[in-house]
């Protein structure tokens, strides 16, 4: 018997991949980009983060700004928006409760008696936070002017190291992007960080009736190591209140 021939059966032939055509790029990583892969890995590898999750009617807050948005463009020259009461409302939320505003430092805990929040900005080459120093003491006018000429120099690259150094907390939204919930990353070495989301109408129960009402969820990602949870939620909630009904933000009132 005669074996079979090994013309019947070829051996099998390793396909020849051509790497130029495979649809891969290789590209080097900017430096901006290297050093906030850096940063979010620091994060993660240094603190205990935990995310606790609140929602938001926005009804009270969509309506003042309607109400007074032409008025306060024509004064200010800048638009009035939603960031302005965020940031107030965590600026007092954030004296009232120092531990969120609070930073570990070796063996130490420092407690800060100021307010300077980072706001995340997005620009072409990659998220950047400028920060706003003292907001405890500023205006919803000086906050959007603030957060209108930081984002703008950020975008065309002329925004400086000092002026995104030394926040004491971040807020970063979303929302601008379509994100319904996310868990925000400490931006190190900061204790906690705000999430907001995009505003969405939703059937709610409001005095024991089925309500349509434009709601947020807000997601607060803090380090457990210095905030316990008792702090985390008191503080989410005093933002819920202070922006459901910001009338608070305006009178400097506790209930």
């Amino acid at each position: 018997v005669k074996a079979p021939s090994s013309q019947l059966y070829p051996e099998p032939v390793a396909p020849q991949i051509n790497v130029s055509q495979s649809g891969d790029r290789r590209v080097q990583m900017t430096r901006m980009r290297r050093r906030i892969a850096e940063r979010l890995k620091e994060a993660q590898n240094t603190a205990a983060m935990l995310t606790t999750f609140n929602e938001i009617d926005m009804t009270a807050l969509i309506a003042m700004r309607n109400d007074f948005k032409d008025q306060f463009a024509k004064k200010h020259g800048v638009k009035l928006g939603f960031m302005s009461a965020f940031v107030k409302a965590a600026a007092t939320a954030l004296i009232e409760q120092p531990e969120v505003n609070a930073v570990i430092d070796g063996n130490d805990i420092v407690y800060r008696d100021y307010v300077d929040i980072s706001v995340a900005v997005s620009t072409p080459t990659g998220l950047v936070v400028p920060v706003l120093r003292s907001c405890e003491n500023m205006s919803f006018a000086q906050i959007e002017k603030t957060i209108n000429s930081l984002g703008e120099r950020a975008k065309t690259g002329q925004i400086t190291l000092e002026e995104m150094q030394g926040g004491t907390f971040t807020i970063s939204n979303g929302g601008v992007f379509g994100s319904l919930l996310s868990t925000p990353i400490l931006n190190m070495p900061q204790s906690a960080i705000l999430g907001m989301h995009i505003i969405q109408n939703r059937p709610m129960v409001v005095d024991d009736k089925i309500v349509i009402r434009p709601m947020m969820y807000i997601a607060l990602s803090y380090d457990h190591r210095l905030i316990d949870g008792r702090e985390a939620v008191s503080f989410l909630r005093r933002i819920k209140t202070l922006i459901e009904d910001p009338r608070r933000l305006l009178l400097d009132v506790d209930n």
